[in-house]
């Protein structure tokens, strides 16, 4: 997380405070995307480097652009990318979302990537981006840096099983479970058997005091898993622009 040039709290103080966050998923590179989600008032979005373009310098316009109006990023880095979660980080992002973690052990991999010693094991970097270029002192520096958000994500069967585990895992602040590739890994069954295992998984994060986080298509949704107790919930752009222009389409003439 950059060091910030205001006293704006940060989403982990925020949830620690009781706070609901709302973001939205951006897999489409798009600086106005940002902004208009700054300008609507969300809390914060997520760029998804995992599905989406990995370029760090579109990254970092993407990070500027969210600042400039107020909202934090964070980021879906690939499995086990260190590199990738380092310069993430540099550039400022409020903390990373971890996918394919399966137990304890890989949890732990993925907050020792976001975090600096003796937390973790980052890299420190006086004069990046998130250090204000070497213009504010290291013990600043590292205390912005413990505000980072550390997600790991859930989806297979086995971590679902290790979910308590996983959010138990000291260092985690949150769990997403996904659940498209945990459909895949179940062989495609019927949505309710994977909607099952998802409701588990939920139950045992918020059993080890963590923050469930889930992605929803839309505000009905939103609104279900908010009342189920989810408190980071993520709107997938892509899918409300494609059902919002879905609407658009005239319909056809017989």
């Amino acid at each position: 997380m950059t060091v910030p040039r205001t006293r704006r709290r940060s989403l982990k103080r925020r949830l620690a405070a009781g706070d609901s966050l709302r973001g939205v998923l951006l897999r489409l590179p798009s600086e106005t995307l940002v902004e208009m989600a700054g300008v609507a008032g969300l809390d914060y979005v997520v760029i998804d480097c995992e599905h989406g373009p990995a370029d760090t310098a579109l990254l970092q316009q993407h990070i500027m652009a969210a600042e400039a109006h107020g909202i934090d990023v964070l980021v879906r880095v690939g499995t086990a990318e260190p590199a990738l979660a380092l310069r993430c980080l540099d550039l400022g992002a409020a903390g990373l979302i971890h996918p394919h973690v399966d137990g304890s052990e890989d949890a732990r991999r993925a907050v020792a990537a976001s975090h600096y010693p003796p937390w973790g094991e980052r890299g420190f970097a006086t004069y990046s981006r998130s250090g204000r270029f070497g213009t504010v002192p290291a013990a600043e520096h590292v205390a912005a840096s413990r505000q980072t958000l550390v997600i790991p994500m859930i989806e297979t069967q086995r971590a679902c099983a290790a979910a308590d585990a996983i959010a138990g895992t000291e260092g985690v602040d949150a769990v997403l479970v996904g659940p498209a590739d945990l459909a895949a890994d179940c062989g495609f069954p019927a949505p309710e058997a994977v909607n099952r295992l998802v409701r588990q998984a939920h139950r045992a994060i918020v059993e080890s005091g963590r923050t469930v986080m889930t992605i929803v298509p839309h505000l009905e949704a939103a609104r279900a898993a908010e009342e189920a107790g989810a408190r980071l919930i993520v709107f997938n752009m892509a899918q409300v622009l494609m059902d919002t222009m879905g609407t658009l389409v005239r319909p056809s003439r017989p």
